[in-house]
């Protein structure tokens, strides 16, 4: 890489985990309604507690602002430099809402940003592992166990799909941290004790995941 090239990859990315760092989720929170996800629902400042927080439209927005913080620095670096420098630009968003320099430290899961990474860097893979979540919530109402399935489907299918090197070395890692960041949902589901969701369909009979727990997102 020339110094130009090194330039615009350090620039590109700081700029990456910079966005992702930005909790969507509490700026739409405070900015539309007055209200700081932190001290509702979970706690968490991911998607899932979005939509329990702040309901759908606002959840829907949320998931989108997330997912495009992920999307957009990935599919820029693969556009201007080659698999291994691209990883590390697509994995600095998912570091930035996992460990937000604007909440010193502290963050979302990440699984809302890295699958909008995955969008851009496998489409085809994205799609087969959003059935795969899709499935999991249905049949477990668990949207933790969703994304610890969905993410362990991303490696295997990215090795099973002949995906470049560091695709495969960056999966296994994203693997890594999602099953960290999930480790009080791993341990409630072994204790029976982690909330489940209600389907949009399903009759509300009253709050679900209030605080006794933080999901996925």
């Amino acid at each position: 890489m020339s110094t130009l090239d090194v330039i615009l990859f350090v620039l590109m990315l700081v700029g990456a985990y910079l966005l992702g760092a930005v909790p969507f989720a509490l700026v739409i929170g405070k900015l539309f309604f007055g209200v700081d996800v932190r001290a509702h629902g979970s706690g968490n400042v991911g998607t899932t507690n979005a939509f329990r927080v702040l309901g759908t439209r606002a959840g829907i927005a949320v998931l989108a602002c997330d997912m495009l913080k992920g999307y957009v620095p990935a599919l820029l670096a693969t556009l201007v430099f080659g698999p291994w420098p691209a990883i590390f630009i697509a994995a600095a968003p998912v570091a930035g809402h996992m460990y937000s320099v604007f909440l010193r430290g502290s963050g979302g899961k990440g699984v809302a940003t890295g699958s909008g990474v995955v969008l851009a860097l496998a489409p085809k893979i994205y799609f087969t592992i959003l059935l795969v979540w899709i499935a999991m919530v249905l049949v477990s109402r668990m949207v933790s166990l969703a994304s610890l399935t969905a993410t362990a489907t991303l490696v295997v299918l990215v090795v099973l799909t002949g995906q470049p090197v560091p695709y495969v070395i960056a999966a296994g890692v994203v693997l890594v941290l999602i099953v960290y960041a999930h480790r009080a949902n791993i341990d409630r589901m072994l204790h029976h004790r982690e909330p489940r969701v209600s389907l949009p369909w399903e009759r509300r009979s009253g709050a679900t995941g209030d605080g006794q727990g933080r999901e996925g997102g």
